[in-house]
């Protein structure tokens, strides 16, 4: 007796053979509730976040709620940055929003200043890409995670582990790219390139970057006076502080120390 042929579901025929179609197919079975965001959820110490075109919150990770100091991602949705953090800050997010949704190029390995648990500024790095339908631009959706998760994750890949550790603990000396690129056991020219490879950035930049982090934090938990703070965070004078801080962060340190306070306060408060 001849065996039954069996019958290909409509689902089975219409899958393609392989290749991006394949995966293109893949996707469009998905329901609209099986978000691939759920994974961010099980990996340590990532935010995600997705928002419209307007910059409005669209989907966050617990990790985000919290760092907003929310109890449910209910409390973000429809909320965009200008919510949460100083005005500066916030419009820095959106030119690179912006930037993404109208060059239709990802923002890869951003160093930004984000809320650290204890809701005090700190450096993150941020990813930023494009979504949407049909050629349509929807928003941009993202990831960010502290750079202290960025060192240990690609140190082990690259021979500058013990150079950027000696910037971030001695940030108010004078170390020079040479120096830190024989002590790395490289010259400097490969030291320069495993570096950008790393953080996207110059020895130089990130260096600044790192006294600019500990003057941010000494603004914001200690009374000292600005001039003092520039001293100890390794400026030659408050001037050049003054300068480098409006460059990087779109105010100055005074203001900064106003707005950025939110000294242990939740985002979004007011000072009282």
């Amino acid at each position: 007796m001849p065996r039954a042929r069996k019958t290909a579901s409509p689902q089975a025929a219409a899958e393609p053979t392989g290749g991006l179609a394949l995966q293109e197919w893949f996707f469009r079975q998905m329901e609209p509730s099986q978000q691939f965001r759920a994974l961010f959820e099980h990996l340590p110490g990532v935010i995600f976040f997705a928002k419209d075109t307007r910059g409005r919150m669209l989907a966050v990770s617990d990790t985000m709620v919290k760092r907003y100091g929310k109890s449910c991602e209910a409390e973000v949705i429809g909320k965009t940055d200008f919510d949460f953090f100083p005005p500066h800050i916030a419009e820095g997010f959106l030119r690179d929003d912006r930037m993404v949704m109208s060059t239709r190029r990802p923002l890869l390995g951003r160093l930004d200043v984000w809320f650290n648990e204890q809701r005090v500024f700190d450096w993150f790095v941020t990813n930023k890409l494009l979504y949407g339908r049909g050629g349509e631009v929807i928003g941009v959706m993202g990831t960010a995670y502290h750079l202290e998760e960025k060192r240990e994750m690609l140190f082990t890949k690259a021979r500058i582990g013990d150079a950027v550790r000696q910037m971030q603990e001695q940030s108010a000396e004078k170390l020079s790219i040479e120096e830190l690129a024989q002590g790395a056991g490289l010259s400097e020219r490969q030291f320069r390139r495993q570096f950008h490879d790393v953080f996207h950035m110059s020895p130089q930049e990130f260096f600044l970057k790192t006294r600019m982090q500990a003057a941010c934090r000494a603004l914001v938990r200690s009374g000292a006076q600005i001039a003092q703070i520039a001293l100890q965070s390794g400026f030659s004078d408050q001037s050049t502080f003054t300068q480098h801080f409006r460059r990087l962060l779109g105010v100055t340190p005074l203001q900064f120390r106003r707005e950025g306070a939110y000294n242990a306060k939740a985002p979004g408060s007011k000072s009282q």
